[in-house]
């Protein structure tokens, strides 16, 4: 395969690798070279027309574009703008759901791909709380930056103090940030709220909270925001009243560490899986390999009864109806209505423009408007059934394909995915990043290249399918690739020690 028309309507084709110039596509003659993941004009288009890709227009020539050419961001315009009336228009089978009574649901014909004969399961552990976690960590969670240096030094010597004999216990972490002080109104609840989702996650087998003393996240009210903890394994303290803070740290440690290291993998059907789907340096075979597989695997999730969730909500922008249409009801559409313009007015508030995406590396790739990014990007999600809608900050309660809000930066994206309560975080990439969150992070690579040049960066190769592997035999090893990851084997960020997180700011800092 060299190219690909993705759909009958579509008036151009994408390079699925470098072509020269004079080779023929869909019966054109190239006129120039085209690079791997770039589109290609499949008859003369006005300026004006619109380009066709999936399709759906992705935006319009600004110049006349000769059939056989390169068509690129420097000639295509979005055709979207400000905020939008929208109307809640039910796919069939979303009225179909609406008319039965049944928990979950997935499009029919999704597991056509994908099929799941019967319950899948993997190794986890079970939380007293009922939710369960792919990993048994021990984390130390600064409430404000001040301290982030002393819950560096507690962590370096309590992991020297217990080398050789971590048990069960697969890692001990601290989490430095920039938050917790000189914050007001969303930015220091969003602060307050991540790390809370924090110490309630279920990859945590316990959790050190370290307080300085002056700052506006005060210890006291911060853990009544948390709620109820098991005292045994979420620990916190004052570094201000303490006489020796990294010393008291250490003591406290080995008491949650006594108690965790004892936790046990047990099987665990699939049904308790939460993952989170995230996109990042996207290139022109995002839409076409990587993201199409997270689909087809997203539903096979939803179908085994689990949860996934999509997130950056400006890359649903020029998508956004595909997914209010899959809403499950009208109070679901409205929450998602909710979701896009008030991202839109947060856009407009800051004075910028809507649609200032792509990115360079986006562009660079074949990716030329944000429509035609949108488009790609939601495909992570699959054809099942809208049935949550979450705030920033706010933790998973209904099962199947949720949609969360938080912006496109990878790692702001990628934490929220994580606090919400998933328990890993699939990413699909064109370009390739090393970064990890607070969760394990996978990356899927869309093109063979990319794989092949960054193998402690690349988890998973969804290249191939541009190569003509079958979707049905990627998705089968991809599913044990996913379940293996929750049974324990390390992906990459985690080989490398890369984990970290970043809080989503919006407004002033005093």
């Amino acid at each position: 395969m060299k190219y690909i028309k993705i759909n009958p309507a579509d008036n151009v084709a994408v390079a699925l690798q470098d072509l020269a110039k004079g080779e023929v596509v869909e019966g054109v003659t190239l006129t120039m070279d085209i690079p791997r993941g770039h589109k290609i004009v499949l008859h003369s288009l006005k300026a004006g027309e619109n380009v066709i890709k999936y399709g759906f227009p992705i935006g319009h020539v600004t110049r006349d574009a000769e059939a056989g050419t390169l068509v690129d961001h420097s000639c295509i315009k979005t055709n979207l703008e400000g905020l939008l009336d929208y109307k809640y228009e039910p796919l069939d089978y979303v009225k179909e759901d609406q008319s039965q009574t049944k928990t979950f649901s997935t499009h029919k014909g999704s597991e056509k791909v994908l099929s799941a004969p019967s319950p899948r399961t993997f190794k986890g552990f079970r939380r007293a709380d009922g939710q369960v976690g792919i990993r048994n960590q021990i984390w130390v969670i600064p409430t404000v930056g001040c301290v982030n240096g002393i819950c560096e030094q507690i962590v370096n010597k309590f992991k020297e103090e217990i080398k050789g004999k971590e048990g069960s216990v697969d890692a001990v972490v601290h989490f430095p940030h920039n938050y917790g002080c000189s914050q007001l109104g969303d930015d220091h609840e969003n602060t307050r709220k991540v790390l809370a989702d924090m110490i309630h996650h279920p990859n945590a087998g316990g959790v050190l909270v370290v307080s300085l003393g002056c700052e506006n996240n005060q210890l006291d009210a911060f853990m009544k925001l948390v709620g109820p903890v098991d005292e045994s394994r979420v620990k916190s303290f004052v570094c201000q009243k303490v006489e020796d803070e990294v010393q008291y740290g250490v003591e406290r440690l080995r008491e949650i560490y006594a108690v965790a290291s004892k936790d046990v993998r047990e099987d665990v059907p699939v049904s308790e899986l939460r993952v989170g789907l995230k996109c990042g340096g996207s290139d022109g075979l995002s839409g076409i390999t990587a993201n199409p597989l997270l689909g087809v695997f997203s539903d096979w999730i939803v179908a085994q009864g689990g949860t996934t969730v999509l997130t950056e909500v400006p890359e649903m922008f020029g998508a956004e109806t595909i997914l209010m249409n899959r809403c499950q009801d009208e109070a679901t559409f409205e929450k998602t209505v909710h979701l896009i313009n008030d991202f839109k007015e947060y856009f407009m508030k800051q004075g910028q423009p809507v649609y200032e995406n792509p990115s360079p590396g986006n562009k660079a790739g074949g990716i030329s408007t944000l429509e035609e990014k949108s488009l790609g990007c939601t495909q992570k999600c699959g054809k099942s059934i809208v049935r949550g809608v979450l705030k920033y900050g706010e933790r998973l309660n209904v099962k199947g394909l949720n949609l969360l809000s938080a912006p496109g930066n990878d790692l702001v994206a990628s934490t929220a995915l994580a606090a919400s309560g998933c328990q890993i975080v699939l990413f699909t990439t064109g370009r390739g990043t090393p970064f990890g969150s607070f969760v394990p992070t996978a990356k899927i690579s869309t093109n063979t290249p990319l794989y092949e040049a960054k193998p402690g960066w690349i988890d998973f190769n969804a290249g191939v399918l541009a190569q003509g592997e079958p979707m049905e035999e990627v998705a089968a090893r991809f599913t044990e690739f996913v379940l293996a990851a929750a049974s324990g084997e390390p992906v990459n960020n985690e080989k490398h020690g890369i984990r970290e997180i970043a809080i989503f700011k919006s407004g002033v800092t005093l």
